[in-house]
């Protein structure tokens, strides 16, 4: 760690400071690190940690980077989580590589690590991963886009995370094989690429950058007819950009998530249809697994898929979907 002060956000849960934690012996502790304390999956993901804790007699351990991209937050977070007798931490890590040194001190002192929604770099550096299969999320809105287009030549962009994100390559590279292009497996890191692919621009999952990234590709080609989005504020832009362009009739919007922003878009018809994950499951599974670990030692081991729904109001057939009274039912966020 630098010696100088790294400024960074961190959100607590109370009773976390340098003096420890008042935490009955037999008490289990597990903490939690999210990316950011701000987007709503992260929010909701603290909420099913929080339930499933408090159901189960035991104490979390809440924090968050500043921002996606902040590993020194969560390192901090870490050694602050171990000084108050974590024993499990649940992390969705902002930098796949980065972080993997503090994990491997961290499990040298006995702590187990579950990776949640993202897995780190390498996968098994954590002792296991409850996330949604990325790459089949992405092959579920490939498939729909594919039969949405109904033979017309595809003139596609593709706003995505930024380069080397393990989430934002098994997204991409799902999309391209559902939809039958050229792609990548699912262990690939890299973008799959394409000549239907006209366009491929970073968003961050951010519907500002969204939006400025949606500008740009209809300069370079404004006969864009299918747009696909790491995330449901990048599509959310998107659609801003093609409705000022008056381009927003006759372009498909396919994308991510399930949150409950999202899942209104989808029955506004600003995206076509989404793929929902369950950040709650992750979370809730996380403790549990967490106070097994206090209670007996036995550890979560490999990969658990967390389950991903395809949403939409215009079903199409070959295509399983539901509509969005069940994605409404089973969003996060604001209703």
């Amino acid at each position: 760690m630098p010696k100088t002060p790294i400024r960074i956000a961190l959100t607590i849960t109370a009773g976390l400071c340098a003096a420890g934690f008042a935490v009955a012996a037999d008490q289990p502790v597990v903490g939690l690190i999210t990316k950011t304390d701000t987007n709503p999956f992260f929010v909701k993901m603290k909420e099913g940690a929080q339930a499933a804790a408090t159901a189960q007699g035991a104490k979390l351990l809440s924090a968050a980077g500043k921002q996606d991209g902040d590993n020194a937050g969560q390192v901090t977070a870490i050694e602050n989580m171990i000084a108050g007798g974590a024993k499990t931490i649940l992390i969705t890590p902002n930098d796949s590589k980065a972080i993997v040194p503090a994990i491997k001190k961290a499990q040298a002192q006995g702590v187990m690590f579950i990776a949640l929604d993202s897995p780190t770099e390498p996968a098994d550096a954590a002792d296991a991963l409850f996330a949604t299969n990325n790459y089949t999320a992405g092959e579920l809105i490939g498939k729909y886009a594919k039969v949405a287009m109904a033979g017309k030549p595809a003139k596609i962009a593709t706003l995505d995370l930024f380069p080397g994100h393990p989430v934002g390559a098994q997204r991409h590279n799902g999309f391209m094989n559902g939809f039958g292009l050229k792609s990548l497996d699912a262990k690939s890191n890299e973008l799959a690429k394409d000549a239907a692919v006209v366009c491929m621009a970073d968003s961050f999952g951010d519907q500002a950058k969204g939006q400025t990234a949606m500008e740009n590709c209809l300069q370079k080609n404004p006969d864009i007819n299918l747009v696909y989005t790491i995330n449901e504020p990048a599509a959310a832009g998107a659609f801003q950009a093609l409705k000022n362009a008056g381009k927003e009739k006759g372009v498909v919007i396919v994308s991510v998530d399930g949150g409950c922003a999202g899942i209104k878009n989808v029955k506004a018809g600003v995206i076509a249809a989404t793929s929902q994950q369950y950040p709650l499951k992750m979370a809730s599974m996380g403790v549990e697994a967490g106070v097994a670990y206090a209670k007996n030692g036995t550890k979560a081991k490999g990969y658990t898929d967390t389950g991903v729904t395809l949403i939409t109001d215009k079903p199409m057939a070959g295509v399983d979907s539901k509509d969005t009274k069940v994605g409404t039912d089973l969003c996060w966020g604001n209703k």
